[in-house]
């Protein structure tokens, strides 16, 4: 019997290719923003996971309370 594997290599979403579009468009000159607004979707990402994480801790606190 042989067995097939696959690799599934994930080269980040969305805001990843935004990112990497926005930083390739402030080098060339096509956009004169600064730093902060070109890096947004990086920290747009990071402030969602933020979130994230505190609503999970807030929910591991609520239920762990009513046992």
């Amino acid at each position: 019997m042989s067995e097939s594997k696959s690799v599934n290599l994930n080269f980040g979403g969305f805001t990843s290719f935004l990112t990497i579009a926005f930083i390739v468009l402030k080098l060339m000159g096509k956009i004169t923003w600064s730093w902060w607004w070109v890096l947004a979707p990086t920290w747009i990402g990071v402030g969602i996971g933020l979130i994230a994480l505190i609503l999970l801790a807030i929910i591991a606190i609520i239920v762990a309370a009513w046992k």
